[in-house]
């Protein structure tokens, strides 16, 4: 194939190879293309563009530009009409939001269209108007802009729910519990303060409890226990003793939980009298909706006791996070079978968002900043009914976050003994949970999962199903300005339908 380069347009010839380093399209004997140099100016260390016109499956190649090594681009021979594309940025799916895009079978996608009538002599001699982040370098004059609307077609979203309606019903709670590990359940009558102790010492967030005179699992002690129950004794007017957590057993305090929770806010949750768990053949769907309709982060998966045994097996303790693994892996594979999962999130009614970048279940965003009392987060994490507050600084960007788990950091040193909730700081809180888990880095964003809203369900989905990640927090792109929260819960509930 022999291939004459003329003012800019290249004729395609039969029968000699391609010698040039520009990469055109295949066509028929004469069709023009189009030189068209795009640039991806984000930085990264691999860069590819993948596009409609490579028929979605060959990556093509693009190269830092000299002397700026964080621009990469390529010169790829288009013909005239709608091309689509995407960027493959260190592994990852990525478009431009400066540039016009539309929500394809591929996510959202960005869109360029070459008209017959386009002058491809400015395009070849690289006489472009100049413009700010702009991924390619096309006559401007000729580019028309598309308008977009983000809807997610309701076949679309039909189908993708009957999936993993099908998954979830045809998998089981067994199907979840590893080959090895430990489940650590709790006396009932053991002292608050030594059961403050063993979830910081051993790293867990709950705890099943047991009940040996019944010989019965009871319920749960889980950080909001902590939390109430160090408010309850912070409002005496006076810092907590050792002696105080001393004298309240667990049982006890589960006893007056039932009147502390007529106290506070709760927006309509009532206390569970009776344990929430789940069979081990019991389907991996009715778990997750025990675990969404009870408003509990996690279910004890448990056995009845076998006849001559006394007390009922605890297995596992199933959260969402194990479920969300099941369905990633399941479906790691299932692109192009199934686009839906390459749909960006900010097309999808899921999570809460602090301004319309996607659409708003309704929920107003909590956010703190780290100069406001423990007492104000830890009130706020209860009326708010949330696992977690991001704190951020003055521009609204995310520093770091603050989960009901961190409350048992308290218990270093015995902590809680020194210290009044409404004197003790958010950043010192954070602080205190930074020398308590030395494997976490304060204000680095580490504990934080991120990600844009330009994201792909899949890769929020494949964030969630890390061990001990609950929430993502949607950011701006560079700034790092919190645009919204989407929770494993929100996703669950995304799935089922549900409000």
């Amino acid at each position: 194939m022999k291939k004459k380069f003329e003012s800019g347009v290249l004729w395609q010839l039969e029968g000699l190879p391609s010698t040039d380093c520009t990469h055109e399209t295949a066509g028929i004997s004469g069709q023009v293309l189009i030189a068209t140099k795009f640039v991806w100016p984000y930085g990264g260390r691999t860069v590819s563009l993948i596009g409609s016109f490579t028929g979605w499956t060959d990556r093509y190649p693009m190269f830092p530009t000299e002397g700026c090594p964080n621009i990469f681009q390529a010169v790829y021979s288009l013909t005239p009409g709608i091309h689509q594309f995407k960027f493959f940025v260190d592994g990852e799916w990525r478009h431009d939001d400066q540039q016009p895009h539309v929500v394809g079978n591929y996510g959202i996608v960005n869109t360029l269209i070459l008209p017959q009538e386009s002058n491809p002599i400015l395009t070849a001699l690289g006489l472009e108007i100049p413009s700010n982040r702009i991924n390619m370098d096309v006559d401007h004059g000729n580019f028309r802009h598309v308008e977009t609307t983000l809807r997610v077609p309701e076949a679309d979203v039909g189908l993708f729910r009957d999936h993993i309606f099908e998954l979830l019903s045809t998998h089981t709670a067994y199907e979840l519990l590893p080959d090895s590990g430990k489940v650590i359940a709790l006396d009932s009558n053991l002292p608050v303060k030594q059961a403050f102790h063993i979830l910081y010492e051993q790293g867990i967030p709950v705890a099943p409890l047991l009940d040996t005179c019944e010989g019965e699992f009871v319920g749960v002690l889980s950080p909001l226990d902590f939390i109430l129950i160090l408010k309850a004794l912070s409002n005496q007017g006076s810092n907590l003793t050792e002696e105080e957590l001393e004298s309240h057993t667990i049982s006890a305090w589960k006893e007056a939980k039932q009147h502390l929770s007529r106290q506070i806010v709760m927006h309509g949750r009532q206390s569970q009298r009776q344990l929430i768990h789940a069979e081990p053949y019991d389907s991996l769907k009715d778990v997750a909706l025990k675990i969404l309709q009870n408003k509990v982060a996690t279910v004890p998966i448990i056995r009845s006791p076998s006849h001559g045994e006394s007390f009922p097996h605890l297995l596992y303790l199933a959260s969402l996070s194990e479920i969300m693994k099941c369905i990633c892996r399941h479906f790691r594979h299932s692109s192009v079978s199934l686009p839906f999962l390459q749909q960006a999130i900010c097309t999808i009614p899921l999570g809460t968002w602090i301004q319309r970048t996607g659409e708003s279940n309704g929920r107003h965003l909590a956010m703190l900043r780290p100069n406001e009392s423990l007492s104000s987060c830890l009130a706020l994490l209860v009326q708010a009914q949330v696992s977690s507050i991001p704190i951020i600084d003055d521009h609204d960007c995310l520093l770091d976050a603050y989960s009901r788990s961190d409350i048992t950091s308290l218990a270093k040193d015995n902590a809680y003994a020194r210290i009044h909730l409404d004197d003790m700081r958010i950043y010192q809180a954070l602080q205190l949970r930074q020398e308590s888990n030395s494997h976490d880095g304060f204000y680095k964003g580490k504990r934080c999962q991120m990600c844009l809203h330009s994201d792909s369900l899949q890769k929020v989905m494949e964030q969630l199903a890390n061990p001990g990640v609950r929430r993502v927090f949607v950011v701006e792109a560079g700034s790092n300005r919190v645009e919204g929260i989407i929770s494993l819960g929100d996703v669950f509930r995304f799935f089922f339908s549900l409000p």
